[in-house]
C-alpha cells in the first residue's frame, strides 16, 4: 500500500417507493397508518467512505451516487471515475464486498488501467466490516423510515438529506468505522 493511500470502503443499496416500515409513536388508540401506491420504481444508490490512511486530521470523506434502477459494471466504472475526481487523483485502496459486478472481467481490466485504485475484497458474508454499511442503516431510520413518496425523486432527496447529515457530522462517519471494530493503520 501506498504511503499517502485513501481507504475507501464502498458499497450500494437500493430503495423503492415502498416505504420502509419503522416504529414510531402515535396518540394512544390511533394507529398510524401509512398510504403509498404500491409501485416497485427503485433507485439505486452507491457510497463510498474514505478515510486517510497516513493522516487522520484529513477527516472522513463521503462520496454518494444515486440512479434509477441498479447497478451494473459499466455504471459502476462510471462511479469509480467519479471518485477518481473526488479524489484528486489521490492512491486509492477500495474495499468492496463481492458483487459479482465488482470482479468482473470488464472491472478488472479497467481497474488494471488505473495507477490511482487498488481494489481490496472484504471477506464474504462479513457486511459488518463494512461501515457504508451503517450509512445505509442510518439513513433508513431516519430519513427513509416511514417515507411513501409518490415519485422516485421523493426518496432521492430523502435520501440525499440524510447524507448531508452524516456529512454535516464529524462524528458520524468515524462512528461508522469504529463499530466495525477495524482501525486505519499508517
Amino acid at each position: 500500500m501506498q504511503k499517502r493511500a485513501w481507504i475507501v470502503f464502498f458499497d450500494e443499496s437500493g430503495v423503492s417507493l415502498l416505504p420502509q416500515v419503522r416504529r414510531t409513536y402515535a396518540p394512544r388508540g390511533r394507529t398510524p397508518l401509512l398510504r403509498h401506491r404500491l409501485n416497485w420504481k427503485r433507485a439505486g444508490m452507491a457510497a463510498a467512505l474514505g478515510y486517510h490512511a497516513a493522516d487522520r486530521d484529513r477527516g472522513p470523506r463521503l462520496c454518494f451516487h444515486l440512479k434509477p434502477g441498479s447497478y451494473d459494471t459499466t455504471s459502476l466504472i462510471g462511479v469509480l471515475e467519479q471518485i477518481k475526481t473526488f479524489y484528486a487523483g489521490e492512491p486509492v485502496v477500495l474495499v468492496w464486498d463481492g458483487l459479482s459486478a465488482h470482479w468482473s472481467r470488464a472491472m478488472r481490466a479497467w481497474a488494471a488501467e488505473q495507477d490511482w485504485l487498488t481494489l481490496e475484497r472484504l471477506p464474504a458474508y462479513a457486511p459488518e466490516l463494512n461501515p457504508v454499511e451503517l450509512l445505509w442503516s442510518a439513513i433508513k431510520t431516519s430519513e427513509l423510515a416511514n417515507l411513501a413518496g409518490d415519485h422516485l425523486a421523493d426518496v432521492a432527496d430523502a435520501a440525499e438529506r440524510g447524507i448531508h447529515r452524516v456529512c454535516s457530522s464529524e462524528q458520524l462517519p468515524w462512528s461508522f468505522l469504529t463499530h466495525t471494530g477495524l482501525t486505519i493503520h499508517p
